[in-house]
């Protein structure tokens, strides 16, 4: 049983190969954080759910494809080789669509998850507020009911893709906290559409020039009932499923970090770093952490197989991959000296090969990001403290 499994997935193994060989474009696209890159990402998304891998392990009456998470593995791991384009309706595609599909109505499901799959939608989330990021239950973005609509107002920060969705999932207090109610009672669940009256979004430009991240305001913005997930005042556990599906493991992912680690020794290679003992080790620590990585996640794969719940791995996965992640580029960083100061330009590495130039195009960007992962989806302080005492069972920080 267990050959005709792996003859299985490598037959897909193949397909999947024959497929992104035939379709990813020859040419790296432009970075998704301004217009005319996103727009071509866009296309890429829409060409992958043509070809039915838009989201193959969703659910086939969702128009996914029921996939394993061993396939889902095998995909992933096949697209990063391939050099496909970085998706960009991950904010619907893994992070609202699981939730509609356990939260939402028929009705929610029928009339968004479409347009999600096809990338007709683009979908962003607003959480975090100004002061109110680690501790999300103090947000201050409030919907009053009125009739069949609620009337918005607040700001939302750090929302990844804002300047370019078209809607947002976001958390609104729709009950002040009073008397003995805990601050988690009253938040609800609201999707919002950003071409609303009322509604402005931002652009905020980041320390490496990119503009991947937007605030957005509201200001009596009337959005309908229907378009709450979940119960009106339920939407914190509505909010703890979605962040457990962003800082879980990605089944494939780990195909990503293994490529920045093979990016690095191309750029180390190009700096003339290739017989230095010292580089050599910095970058067998890192390639050893991809691959613990990389062993997890087909532990893990595994355990669901059997019908494990991995709803406790979601932390321990968020603060390795995140803490794994830093470290390439931080050793990046180190190995690569002087250069590394210089922002995403190929002309500093005089003879590269095109591969490598386009590596360290990029390099600064994702050195950045690096450091943000371990902040957004909650801080791996937050994180280490949810494993103690969640997980382990240790006794409860002293809250203030």
């Amino acid at each position: 049983m267990s050959t005709h499994i792996d003859d299985d997935l490598e037959d897909f193994r193949h397909e999947v190969r024959d497929w992104l060989t035939r379709s990813v474009p020859p040419e790296p696209l432009p970075p998704w954080t301004e217009r005319e890159g996103f727009d071509l990402h866009r296309e890429w998304e829409r060409v992958l759910f043509e070809g039915g891998y838009a989201a193959i392990d969703w659910p086939a009456e969702y128009g996914g494809q029921d996939a394993s998470l061993r396939r889902s593995i095998v995909f992933g791991e096949e697209y990063y080789r391939a050099g496909a384009p970085e998706r960009i309706n991950m904010g619907g595609l893994y992070l609202l669509g699981p939730v509609l599909m356990q939260h939402g109505t028929p009705e929610q499901c029928a009339r968004w998850i479409p347009d999600i799959l096809s990338c007709e939608t683009i979908w962003c989330q607003g959480f975090s507020e100004p002061e109110s990021g680690s501790d999300l239950a103090s947000l201050r973005t409030r919907a009053e009911r009125d009739g069949d609509e609620f009337v918005v107002n607040g700001q939302k920060i750090w929302t990844s893709m804002g300047g370019f969705a078209d809607w947002i999932f976001a958390l609104v207090r729709t009950d002040p906290v009073a008397g003995g109610k805990r601050k988690h009672d009253g938040i609800t669940f609201l999707c919002i559409d950003l071409r609303s009256p009322g509604v402005e979004v931002r652009p905020l430009t980041m320390v490496d020039g990119t503009r991947g991240f937007a605030e957005i305001f509201f200001t009596d913005v009337r959005v309908p009932v229907d378009n709450v997930v979940g119960e009106i005042g339920g939407g914190w556990a509505v909010a703890m499923s979605t962040l457990g599906f962003e800082r879980g493991a990605v089944f494939g992912d780990h195909a990503k970090f293994s490529k920045d680690v093979a990016n690095l020794a191309r750029l180390v290679e190009a700096r003339g770093l290739g017989d230095d003992t010292a580089a050599l080790d910095e970058l067998g620590r890192v390639l050893v952490e991809t691959e613990v990585y990389r062993a997890n996640v087909h532990r893990l794969a595994g355990l669901a197989e059997q019908g494990v719940d991995l709803t406790a791995t979601a932390s321990i996965n968020k603060v390795y991959w995140t803490q794994m992640q830093f470290d390439i580029f931080d050793t990046g960083l180190r190995l690569l000296g002087a250069d590394g100061a210089v922002v995403g330009d190929p002309d500093a590495l005089p003879g590269a090969d095109e591969r490598t130039r386009r590596a360290w195009a990029d390099w600064h960007h994702r050195y950045w990001y690096a450091r943000a992962a371990m902040i957004f989806g909650g801080t791996n302080e937050i994180q280490r403290n949810i494993i103690s005492e969640r997980v382990i069972g240790l006794p409860m920080e002293p809250r203030r």
